[in-house]
């Protein structure tokens, strides 16, 4: 037996409401507020040495769990229900394991598990794979924490044969014989990366697009975001239903980045990038290459400075088999998000021409660690992104980033819409949360565990289980 194998002997969750500072428009959806999922668990090994574990994750049900038949609320309720059983849950079937392994024991009972609580708060739909995901993830997150924190070791030092009890092939098929995660980690985090920036669909570009000033000191336009913080990388959202107005989206952000840009004394310090995200809006691959193409002739500048296209359709690719996106694969990577919930997911979307993943810590730090290997392997081009998340759950996407080779730079617009969630974070991790030249300082995050040192006199103790 491998002596540094753990169960789970005690979880439990807690949520805390976080409000919106601005209202956050992304593929015909507004979220104007969330809860953060905070989780803490206690591993203990067969000689009874025992760690605490924590992990947060926004709780995302308006991406995770898109419905027309259910409300918001009955969503995030039932999310809510199934995070505390899946914790629950954590301790009752938990064996002794590493963390992949356990977590992955736990993903079997998924399935049923979303069915009885749909079926006893009177719900008639299936609970998607990917909210199940979200609603997990903070526990999973926990799992790794105390695992690295039992061991004395940060948990991206854990992935070895000398922790782990099964090669990849176990997980991910021959090709991975012999094989284990740490061979696709950094051994230490990257130093710095550079901070994608949301342009979201309500949020104001130069001032005369205000409505409504906020005063509350932080920056209010695009404009003001740039000359505070120095971004370069943006995130455009686009509707994906109407080619024209994304294409005049598009040419026009890149005019107000350039001319403020061109307005600072000292020059970017990297190539400006954006990445283009139609939050699966498209209704064919045609249309994502009506709107390269359109920018491609318009403005050389913008589309060199396009880095990639996130999901442009639907992420039921076994509804869709017809939606090859291969041929705008060829003109830019074009990234899977949604869609990519296991390693079926993973090859239909290979099938279908995706070139990229979209890594996130919401989908789960297995899941995450695993669909990385898949996509080194193959070359594909990778990226992390966050569901808007601050604090703690800012700080575990960021070690994430950093510790993926080929990624080259880390979502997040927590900063942007809640960031009083990030209060009591700042003074502790100021190279996190305070942006200078567009990047974060990610080399800070070798603690123990996931990187960092948990707030935990702040937590809030609410309702848990």
């Amino acid at each position: 037996m491998n002596p540094h194998n753990a169960r789970v002997i005690a979880a439990s969750v807690t949520f805390e409401p976080v409000s919106f500072r601005a209202p956050l428009k992304f593929g015909g959806r507004v979220v104007t507020q969330t809860d953060l999922m905070n989780t803490e668990v206690t591993l203990e090994t067969p000689d009874g040495r025992r760690a605490n574990g924590y992990g947060s994750m926004p709780l995302g049900n308006v991406w995770g769990w898109p419905t027309k038949t259910l409300t918001e609320p009955q969503t995030a309720q039932a999310m809510r229900d199934f995070g505390q059983n899946v914790a629950a849950l954590a301790i009752s079937v938990s064996t002794l394991g590493h963390p992949i392994d356990i977590v992955l024991e736990l993903h079997h009972h998924y399935d049923s598990l979303a069915s009885e609580i749909l079926t006893q708060a009177s719900l008639h739909e299936t609970m998607p794979k990917l909210a199940q995901l979200v609603a997990a993830s903070s526990l999973d997150a926990a799992i790794h924490d105390a695992y690295g924190r039992l061991h004395h070791k940060n948990s991206f030092e854990t992935l070895s044969g000398e922790y782990m009890n099964h090669d990849l092939a176990y997980y991910l098929g021959d090709d991975f014989r012999g094989e284990y995660l740490h061979q696709y980690v950094n051994i230490t985090p990257t130093p710095t990366m550079p901070l994608y920036h949301l342009v979201g669909g309500l949020d104001p570009l130069e001032d005369k697009d205000l409505t409504k000033c906020l005063n509350d000191g932080l920056p209010e336009t695009l404009v003001d975001w740039i000359l505070t913080q120095r971004i370069t990388h943006f995130k455009i959202k686009l509707s994906g239903t109407d080619p024209h107005a994304d294409i005049a989206r598009t040419l026009r952000i890149d005019e107000v980045v350039t001319s403020t840009w061109n307005g600072i004394a000292r020059a970017p310090s990297r190539p400006i990038a954006y990445s283009l995200d139609f939050n699966e809006g498209c209704p064919n691959v045609q249309t994502v290459l009506d709107v390269l193409n359109a920018v491609k002739s318009t403005s050389t500048r913008a589309f060199d400075r396009i880095q990639y296209v996130e999901q442009p359709m639907a992420r039921d690719l076994q509804d869709t088999p017809e939606f090859d996106i291969s041929p705008a694969s060829k003109i830019k990577p074009v990234v899977i998000d949604e869609s990519l919930t296991d390693i079926a997911s993973f090859q239909l979307a290979r099938k279908l021409g995706y070139s990229g993943v979209a890594l996130k810590a919401c989908k789960g730090q297995t899941e995450s660690l695993l669909m990385a290997a898949l996509a080194i392997k193959q070359n594909l081009f990778l990226c992390v992104q966050d569901l808007t998340c601050p604090g703690a759950s800012f700080l575990h996407s960021s070690a994430l980033a950093a510790r993926i080779p080929t990624v080259q730079a880390i979502e997040g617009n927590g900063r942007q819409y809640c960031p009083s969630a990030n209060t009591r974070y700042e003074p502790v991790y100021p190279a996190l949360f305070d942006i200078n030249d567009g990047e974060v300082t990610t080399s800070v995050l070798t603690e123990n565990g996931l990187g960092f040192i948990p707030v935990l006199s702040l937590l809030p103790r609410g309702e848990g289980g």
